[in-house]
């Protein structure tokens, strides 16, 4: 026989590091177990925004926001909301008499998914039903909006895209109540 030849029996007393099916055999599971600790380390180092701690507070919570939208709905409240450059401009217009025209206005600002990027910006009157605020950073895409006044006893809500050519209005009855 030739050396060069390998016979059945030289490949069974090679040691077992250097079997090609034990390899085949390890790889998979071993795929899998590395697949596994990785995907655990990202779920215990990264923090979820979308996930609210306590439900019962924001159960009771919902009572309260109902009956805010529904005031601003008795009231007939409904805002134009404009940007130009860094600046907003909310023109906050009222059917009823029984409004008080606030010195500000309270506009938040949620990313449908980073909440990073969530904004709270002040707006300061600049004449009856007219406010205004400078606004740092983009304000590009999709945005949830909620407009309240300082005391918090009214609020419209909706869903608005910047940069906005023709405004964003936003009605108490566009807002989701369900």
């Amino acid at each position: 026989m030739s050396d060069t030849v390998m016979t059945h029996d030289d490949e069974a007393s090679r040691p077992w590091y250097r079997q090609p099916w034990f390899w085949f055999l390890v790889l998979f599971p071993g795929m899998s177990i590395t697949y596994c600790i990785i995907a655990i380390t990202i779920a215990v180092n990264t923090q979820s925004s979308m996930v609210v701690d306590d439900y019962s507070k924001e159960g009771l919570g919902i009572n309260q926001s109902l009956a805010r939208d529904s005031l601003a709905s008795d009231l007939g409240l409904e805002a134009d909301i404009r940007q130009s450059d860094r600046q907003l401009e909310v023109t906050l217009k009222s059917q009823s008499d029984t409004l008080d025209v606030p010195d500000y206005l309270i506009l938040q600002l949620f990313h449908p998914t980073i909440g990073d990027q969530d904004r709270i910006i002040q707006l300061s009157s600049v004449s009856p039903g007219v406010y205004r605020a400078q606004v740092t950073g983009k304000l590009d895409g999709r945005w949830y909006l909620d407009l309240s006044g300082p005391s918090s006893d009214w609020r419209i809500k909706g869903e608005g895209h910047f940069p906005a050519e023709s405004g964003i209005v936003l009605r108490p009855d566009d807002t989701d109540r369900g």
